[in-house]
Parts: structure tokens; C-alpha cells; sequence
């Protein structure tokens, strides 16, 4: 194993010990057979997207995952004895595929869940964790109110909050500053409205919003609108068929050359989809394969493209649930409060450098990047510009 695992606060000693004692012990003994010094095998639930919607992130966390048990465990897929023993299902993006799947893994003695790229599967996962006392570690799923759900559930990638505070750091003092949000008038442009008044807001900007409908096909009067109002940042919180004649009509406009706008930059698939724009937008990011220089990122990266895979967005998610898994599995040997305990406050070294699960809410706190899309051979690829201090960026911690 390469990796540590280390108390932060005296106070996470008492929330561990919290844990155990609002738990009912619920290792189960059918999850491998105990032997003299420990267990001898542990199976593990592996529930994502393997088809639908989100296929391509599930293969990029399922990707790294693998890569990820072969590095924590020294190739040898197993922990001080302890052999582990993976079984995958499908979820589709279907939470109600997902919770049948997670049933059924469970009803056969397993204990360790993990995955899923889709927020909703993700939370009705969490529910079953906390109903049936099982470990669950989240993948992509980005949901913040993943965070804190229970004393099961934890996350292996990040989550909206880091995103939002990421964004904020593209001025040099949020305090006074107006910040306009521009998105579709749906739950999800609404959701990052109400995240950017919460984050943002809550740092001292005021915070407004051009909301677009959902059937719009003519931006122009939008990028007009968020341009009179002369906003020191924008955030473009947009997803769909649009996206490309949105990005066109803020340029056209003028937006982009008057004032920061910033967005997301999503997995590769993605870089050549804002057009002329590309080079104007600064792009808060979670990962790219050149971002992080350190060994764990190497070792991942060589690893992926050896199994011919690609290193992309959502890879550092699945290498962590790796070494979280192992790491549980070291610790708590098959018991879930056990494991619970020793993930609680575990600092390891990722494909992103240090991350630490806050013991108090399972947050994994982590760096986050600030990129520019460069053009190069034809294309448009990622360039970092700065790497954003992962206390700078830390959620608030859930209640």
C-alpha cells in the first residue's frame, strides 16, 4: 500500500467513535471466510454506468478503478492476505436498476458498494447504504447533498461546491463584486443559481441571473442582456444541443471580450465544442491528465493508456474509490464500522496530489484546477493555468 492514513483534529476521534457507537456492528460473515489473522476474501459491488446517458464517465471511473485496485494492492489484488474479489453491475443512470442491483449484491453478503456517475443514482444508493448499514463510497456523482447524507456514504471524486468556490477564484477579491449566473430556465440552471448565491454570495457578491428557456434557439438577446449588466464575473452553468449557438451569440456579442466568463471544462469530448470561443473562456476544471505532476497521476495515467483506455475527467474518481477500498478493507477487515472509522479522516496521496475525507461530513477535500483551451494541431486542448488551493475551495461542512 501507498498510502497513509492520519488523524487530523482530536475531534475526529470522537466523531469516529460516534460512528461506531450509533451503529449496530454489521460486519457479515458471509463477505469472505475469517481466518487466523484475518479474512481471506472481500467482494466488492461495483454499480455505475456501464450503458445509457453516462457510459462514457462510467468507463472512465471503471477504467481508473482497475488500474487503481492493481497499484493499491501491488498487483497482486489483495491486502495482507485478503483476497478481493469484484463484482460489476450496470446501473444505466436508472436509480431504481441501481438500488435493484445494490439489493441484490447485498442480499449475497457484500458490504462495499461503489460508484456511480449520476447524482440521483447516487443518493437512492446512499439511502440503501444507511437502511441496510453497508459501506458506500460514491464516484462521480457531484450532488453536494451526497455530503453528509449518512455515516455510510463517502465520495471518491468532487463535488458542485468545489466547483462554484473554483469559479470564484477567477477574481482576486469576491467580496462587493456582482456575479451574473447564465443558464437554462430548468432544475439544473436553477440549481447553480442557488449554489452561486450560497457560495459566492455567501463570500460577499451579489448575485444575479439571466435565465434562458429551455426551447430558446436565439441567444442573442440573452448575451445582450447579461452584457448591460455589466457583471464583474459571469458563470455559464449550460448543458445540450445549444450549447454551441449559446457560446456563438456570447462571442458575437461581445460578452466574452468585455468581461471573465467562466465555466466548466468537461471531459475531452468536449473541447471542441465552443467554437470561436475557445481561447476567451477561463474554464474552472477537476482534472485533465497533465494537470497533476506526481507519481500516483503517472502511475495512473500509464496505466489506463497500457489497457488502452484514455486518462480523462472523472479517472481520479475511480483510482481513489480504489485506494479507499483497499485501505477500508486493511482497517476494518469485512467490518463495516470498522471501515466507516478508518475512512474517516484518511489522508492519501491521489492522481491530484494530497486529499483528506473529512471526517465530519465525508467531503473529500481536494486541489481543483484553473485551465485555458489552447489551439494545437487543429484542435483545442486543455493548458493549466493555476492550480486553486484545495482549502480555498473546501465545501462548507454539512449539517
Amino acid at each position: 500500500m501507498r498510502v497513509t492514513k492520519k488523524l487530523l483534529l482530536g475531534s475526529v476521534v470522537v466523531t469516529a467513535a460516534l460512528a461506531l457507537a450509533a451503529c449496530a456492528p454489521s460486519g457479515d460473515p458471509d463477505n469472505g471466510s475469517t481466518e487466523p489473522g484475518g479474512l481471506s476474501e472481500v467482494t466488492v459491488g461495483i454499480v455505475t454506468s456501464e450503458s445509457g446517458p453516462l457510459a462514457g464517465y462510467g468507463k472512465q471511473y471503471l477504467d481508473a478503478l482497475k488500474a487503481g485496485l492493481d497499484y493499491a494492492t501491488d498487483g497482486t489484488g489483495e491486502i495482507d492476505g485478503t483476497t478481493i474479489n469484484v463484482e460489476y453491475r450496470d446501473d444505466a443512470g436508472d436509480p431504481d436498476k441501481a438500488v435493484t442491483a445494490v439489493k441484490e449484491l447485498i442480499g449475497s453478503g457484500v458490504n462495499i458498494i461503489a460508484g456511480t456517475a449520476s447524482s440521483g443514482v447516487a443518493l437512492a444508493v446512499a439511502e440503501q447504504a444507511e437502511q441496510n448499514k453497508v459501506l458506500y463510497i460514491s464516484g462521480p456523482a457531484a450532488a453536494d447533498a451526497i455530503t453528509g447524507i449518512n455515516d455510510y456514504t463517502f465520495r471518491s471524486g468532487r463535488q458542485s461546491a468545489q466547483d462554484v468556490a473554483t469559479a470564484g477564484t477567477f477574481l482576486d477579491d469576491i467580496d462587493g463584486k456582482t456575479v451574473t449566473v447564465f443558464a437554462q430556465d430548468n432544475a439544473f440552471g436553477q440549481g447553480n443559481v442557488a449554489a452561486v448565491q450560497a457560495i459566492l454570495g455567501g463570500q460577499g457578491a451579489t448575485v444575479n441571473s439571466v435565465l434562458v428557456a429551455e426551447d430558446a434557439t436565439e441567444f442573442t438577446p440573452f448575451a445582450q442582456q447579461v452584457l448591460a449588466g455589466a457583471p464583474d464575473l459571469v458563470f455559464v452553468a449550460w448543458a445540450g444541443a445549444t450549447s454551441g449557438a449559446m457560446w456563438q451569440a456570447m462571442s458575437q456579442q461581445g460578452v466574452l471580450d468585455e468581461i471573465p466568463v467562466v465555466t466548466g471544462l468537461g471531459d475531452s469530448a468536449t473541447f471542441g465544442a465552443y467554437g470561436e470561443a475557445s481561447e476567451k473562456i477561463n474554464f474552472l476544471n477537476h482534472y485533465f491528465a497533465e494537470a497533476p505532476a506526481n507519481d500516483v497521476n503517472t502511475a495512473m495515467v500509464e496505466a489506463i493508456e497500457e489497457a488502452g483506455g484514455t486518462p480523462d475527467l472523472f479517472s481520479p474518481d475511480g483510482f481513489n474509490a480504489a485506494i479507499m477500498i483497499v485501505h477500508a478493507i486493511e482497517s476494518g477487515q469485512g467490518d463495516v464500522d470498522g471501515m466507516v472509522a478508518a475512512l474517516e479522516g484518511f489522508e492519501f496521496d491521489g492522481p491530484k496530489g494530497s486529499m483528506t475525507v473529512r471526517a465530519s461530513d465525508h467531503a473529500l477535500i481536494q486541489e481543483m484546477y484553473q485551465v485555458k483551451l489552447v489551439a494545437k494541431d487543429g484542435t483545442f486542448v486543455p493548458e493549466l493555468v493555476d492550480t486553486v488551493s484545495a482549502d480555498d475551495v473546501a465545501p462548507a461542512e454539512a449539517e
